[in-house]
């Protein structure tokens, strides 16, 4: 079966009154539904919701940081969703960036390949009901066990851009989580997940504008854009993937504490690649390019560009 996700809670509608929509993603031939975490909603709220609210679909996250919550934390809040859809969650799990886990949380941002390691090795003990007493490189549990039983463990995801992280999303993990790529890209990093098993999952994050107005959809992508690719961990992977002379004017501007000029600094060539835009039916061929190239799961993340939000999620559904 081809999978074909939505982001949620849908940008600008409040949580509350999302009911009918994520109700209607069903019916219009959506089957995943992930959650994002970041400065708005945590990654499991927004999940508990919509397992009632859309039954049959299934949600996964994308992604909770492996510092922001305590190891059993962590396992006990995977569990609490996995025991209230079973065999309908997935769990995804990842550093996340220095901008979320230092700035915003004031957790140091050590050592995080190993942190992602140590934390998927403990919540597959956890999550399948063994007593955990073990001493990570990282952290240390003692004596930690699940109160109930799980009637069925959830797979576990891992974000990964570059070689490492992906390597071990396929050699650990069941699949991996990818954002903020190319279609083109991803010819370069599947196949190192894939190398493990072809029955490791690829689920991308995929920013959509489903408009045909070229200059306003760039508005808002630059703005998206400058967020992510200026970060640290985000640099170092389009590096790797050949952009770095592509993106060296918005980092000395970005740099220099130049907003304005690191914005208008990004390539439009990179928006293009980056940012699936135009008439809705363009946009699910290039959709069906990054699947072609070897994700198993895209999930949209539907940007707002003028419009009628719930329309654009309507056109972009699957077809047949």
């Amino acid at each position: 079966m081809q999978r074909y996700g939505m982001t949620i809670p849908l940008s600008g509608v409040p949580l509350h009154e999302q009911r009918d929509w994520i109700a209607e993603l069903q019916d219009l031939g959506y089957t995943d539904l992930w959650s994002s975490e970041g400065p708005s909603y945590d990654g499991f709220t927004p999940l508990a919701l919509a397992s009632t609210w859309a039954p049959r679909l299934r949600m996964g996250t994308a992604i909770c940081p492996v510092f922001t919550r305590g190891p059993a934390l962590l396992a006990s809040s995977a569990a609490a969703l996995a025991d209230a859809a079973p065999g309908r969650f997935v769990l995804g799990i990842g550093a996340s960036s220095d901008v979320i886990v230092e700035r915003w949380n004031g957790i140091p941002f050590d050592r995080p390949y190993q942190r992602v390691r140590d934390t998927l090795l403990f919540l597959r003990a956890a999550l399948r009901g063994e007593k955990v007493t073990e001493k990570y490189e990282t952290f240390a549990v003692n004596g930690f066990r699940l109160a109930f039983p799980l009637e069925r463990p959830p797979p576990i995801m891992v974000a990964a851009l570059r070689e490492g992280m992906l390597r071990l999303a396929g050699k650990l993990g069941d699949g991996a989580i990818l954002n903020w790529l190319s279609a083109d890209d991803v010819r370069t990093v599947a196949p190192i997940v894939k190398q493990f098993g072809q029955d490791k999952e690829i689920v991308a994050r995929l920013f959509v504008a489903p408009s045909s107005d070229r200059d306003a959809v760039h508005g808002v992508a630059r703005m998206a854009a400058a967020a992510y690719l200026n970060v640290g961990v985000y640099a170092a992977f389009h590096d790797w993937l050949g952009r770095g002379d592509l993106l060296a004017a918005t980092r000395r501007a970005w740099n220099e504490g130049d907003r304005k000029r690191a914005l208008s600094e990004i390539p439009e060539s990179v928006l293009d690649e980056l940012i699936i835009h135009g008439p809705p039916e363009a946009c699910r061929e290039h959709i069906a390019r990054y699947v072609e190239n070897g994700v198993d799961t895209p999930v949209l993340m539907v940007m707002p560009v003028g419009g009628d939000l719930r329309q654009a999620v309507r056109d972009l559904a699957p077809r047949g």
